[in-house]
């Protein structure tokens, strides 16, 4: 359990109450961003304290908002993506001036690229730096805002403290706001510093602005859905940034079309793996790539349709497309469609109303076909063909290691996974149950796992402090998995797993490089070059941190992570194998054998 003794207690998180002591020191610019972030929500940020922002960091003591500090930013920023995602909630980092700054922006990347709202509280240098190239303070850095411009979705600048609490406010609403995303507002030393007569800020709401679908696009979706016998479904990652609605509206109109529905990796866990429609993530293989394609009216909600959900841009559609998403840059950036600006939910729900609305598709039994097969059918049918073309290949170890941590993670476990064939298997094979997979599949950089799961376990320890009673506050587990080579890029944050005592299993699959690219390199050149990696003792490495470890083998490995999972506080499990990657197919039998 966390320790948060040095942060005041309040009975209303979104109210903070001053006692006596706090009352009578000065208040600042730095009180106003934490009083708003409080009054929106807020719980806990995490980031790194710096010169320039020692300001924001005192208003901290005088406020409930719990700070998780992390030892590289862009750790944090990871740390506040995976705590969006696990609490469907605004993550909030705090960061310092340039260095500081810069360093987080690959992991804004990943956030603004997977549409994940958070709230990014920078420092500057003070506002006579502003605008003055090489005025020789430290930390400074040209033009701050706009490094981060090509990784969040707007940026802000406020000079004056009377102006934080709207601005905060605009940003708050602007992430949530789909398509979501990170916001940035830097604010500059002196602003933050500075005694303000603005009283303590309580009275500030923020909600989503609504994004919903035009009616008469609506009804051109219902006409063409209405009129299909074979339609299909592909659902990517904008159903679930768009909620538990959007989840619902899904499988009813799934249901009421009956048409197979196949989930992105970001869209993964959208929609059911054990229902009849479900023809799992399956994306990278051509025979769910055929269903996409053989569908005289295939709808796409939420996805690009970009490189990987494409089968690498092999998928070539003969019916008809239309194309739900948030982002209008997104519409027919891949293909032609009937495009539908709007976010998820409102518009799923809208097209079900439309047809039951005109009567379509009432009748209990789907009168989808497929030459001559009905859905399930057609579902059944391709889950064999791709269960046979695997078993076909030695994978064995591959497919055995996945359904062993499959096993061993608790059902509701948010599971967080870096860039590693592990996490490439799992996008296409990793079946929930509660819970969410998590990926860094959007930029596609390294280290995500750990501090993403870290912050997933955050919102974890938030949920349990307000649902469970006094003595049963034991949060929700979380499980990371990473290769040897991403786990270097956040193994110092096994010191913030330690600090704070969060309960998160992080699972090290070592195989002495950078396993991925050592294939790409043998199967393209015939010969790997500079993917080998000379790697510490990551047990012992732990065991120096304070955390408990297990070196396991891959038999051992169900039984291993199992107790792992089972235990309090976090820990680490080494297993030290290598995999590899199924043989691409390009060609397969007709959907109708």
């Amino acid at each position: 359990m966390i320790d948060h003794s040095w942060s005041r207690e309040t009975p209303e998180p979104s109210s903070p109450q001053p006692d006596d002591s706090t009352e009578l020191a000065p208040r600042n610019g730095g009180d106003l961003v934490v009083e708003t972030l409080t009054a929106l929500g807020a719980r806990s940020v995490v980031g790194i304290p710096g010169q320039h922002a020692l300001g924001l960091f005192d208003a901290l003591s005088r406020s409930s908002l719990a700070f998780y500090s992390f030892r590289v930013e862009n750790n944090a920023a990871f740390a506040a993506d995976g705590y969006s995602r696990a609490s469907g909630q605004v993550g909030v980092l705090f960061l310092s001036t340039g260095p500081g700054a810069l360093t987080s922006l690959a992991g804004l990347q990943e956030a603004y690229a997977t549409c994940v709202p958070l709230v990014v509280i920078a420092s500057q240098i003070p506002r006579e730096g502003l605008g003055a190239r090489h005025k020789g303070m430290i930390h400074q850095l040209d033009e701050q805002k706009e490094s981060a411009r090509n990784v969040t979705k707007s940026q802000f600048t406020v000079q004056q403290a009377a102006s934080i609490p709207a601005v905060i406010h605009d940003a708050w609403e602007e992430a949530l706001t789909a398509p979501q995303g990170p916001v940035w507002v830097e604010i500059p030393q002196d602003t933050l510093l500075e005694p303000t007569v603005v009283p303590p800020v309580a009275d500030v709401h923020a909600q989503a602005r609504p994004v919903p679908a035009r009616r008469e696009l609506v009804a051109e979706a219902a006409r063409l859905l209405g009129g299909s016998s074979r339609p299909a479904v592909l659902a990517g990652g904008g159903v679930r940034r768009s909620g538990p609605d959007a989840e619902a509206a899904l499988a009813d109109l799934a249901e009421l079309l009956g048409a197979p529905v196949v989930c992105t990796p970001g869209g993964n866990s959208a929609f059911p793996s054990s229902h009849r429609l479900s023809l799992g993530s399956w994306v990278e293989d051509r025979y769910v790539t055929e269903v996409l394609e053989e569908a005289d009216v295939l709808l796409v909600v939420g996805s690009s349709l970009g490189e990987v959900t494409s089968n690498y841009y092999t998928l070539a559609p003969r019916g008809s497309v239309i194309q739900i998403d948030a982002d209008y840059q997104v519409l027919e950036s891949n293909h032609s469609a009937l495009g539908i600006r709007s976010d998820a939910g409102p518009a799923l729900a809208d097209i079900h109303a439309a047809l039951a609305d005109d009567g379509v598709r009432k009748s209990a039994q789907p009168r989808a076909d497929w030459g001559g097969a009905s859905s399930e059918q057609l579902v059944a049918a391709v889950r064999e063909k791709v269960e046979r073309r695997l078993s076909a290949q030695d994978l064995s170890a591959e497919r055995q290691l996945l359904a062993d941590i499959r096993a061993a993670v608790p059902q509701g476990c948010h599971t967080f996974w870096d860039m590693t064939i592990a996490a490439y298997w799992a996008w296409n094979c990793w079946s929930t149950d509660g819970g969410a997979f998590h990926s860094a599949q959007g930029a596609g950089g390294l280290g995500f796992g750990f501090p993403g799961a870290l912050g997933g376990a955050i919102a974890a320890q938030e949920q349990a402090d307000l649902s469970a009673g006094p003595h049963d506050r034991r949060p929700q587990r979380t499980v990371a998995v990473a290769g040897d080579g991403s786990a270097m890029y956040s193994i110092g944050e096994l010191a913030t797993a330690r600090q704070y005592e969060l309960p998160v299993t992080w699972l090290i699959i070592d195989d002495g490089g950078y396993g991925i690219l050592r294939q790409y390199m043998d199967d393209t050149f015939g010969r790997a070059t500079a993917t080998e990696l000379a790697g510490p003792d990551f047990m012992r490495l732990a065991q120096a941190f304070g955390v408990p470890a297990a070196d396991v083998s891959p038999d051992q490995l169900k039984d291993g992570l199992a107790r792992a999972c089972e235990a309090d506080g976090p820990n680490v499990v080494i297993v030290r194998t290598q995999l590899g990657m199924w043989e691409p197919s390009h060609l397969s039998e007709p959907l109708s054998r």
